[in-house]
């Protein structure tokens, strides 16, 4: 079975220009800006692709190219390697990489690092303050209105790691 092609944004530090890797190919944004205008702008990227750097920013903050690059959140010790040696790290490592990340249900995108989720903000709230929610509302029904989203996050996190497990264990 191939390995899903990746796409992932690399700098060159010296002509200070973004090349993004698209599908295995190699294309060069116009200007140091990611976005849809300058992908509509690109073009292939000739030059030595020794002297390309992975860019330690991977998610894409423009929605409507987010859809068209899915940049993957890769592992800190990846990020600033030169492409050959991303591309060997890809072919060696990227499949367990990504069906680990499948697997404890977190996604793989970058995209989805920008967002928070509703249960990591309450259980990073300070202590302060939820100790002020508990006293002011005194009724037992409030306490447990405020630990309910984390046991249906665990739910649905569980949903999703069997749904990969189902999708992934697939035979085609």
């Amino acid at each position: 079975m191939p390995l899903r092609p990746i796409d992932a944004i690399f700098v060159h530090p010296k002509q200070r220009l973004y090349v993004v890797y698209y599908r295995g190919e190699l294309w060069q944004l116009p200007r140091m800006k990611i976005d849809d205008r300058s992908w509509q702008n690109r073009r292939p990227y000739t030059d030595d692709s020794s002297s390309l750097y992975l860019s330690i920013h991977q998610a894409i903050s423009d929605p409507v190219l987010a859809q068209k690059l899915r940049t993957l959140d890769l592992p800190v010790a990846v990020r600033g390697s030169t492409l050959p040696r991303f591309e060997a790290w890809w072919e060696a490592h990227g499949f367990r990489w990504l069906k680990d990340r499948l697997l404890t249900g977190e996604s793989p995108l970058a995209a989805h690092q920008t967002t928070t989720p509703a249960a990591k903000v309450l259980n990073d709230q300070p202590d302060s303050l939820i100790n002020r929610q508990t006293n002011n509302h005194a009724g037992k029904g409030d306490e447990e209105q405020i630990s309910t989203p984390s046991a249906d996050t665990d739910i649905f996190a569980d949903m999703l790691a069997e749904l990969t497990d189902e999708v992934l264990e697939q035979k085609l």
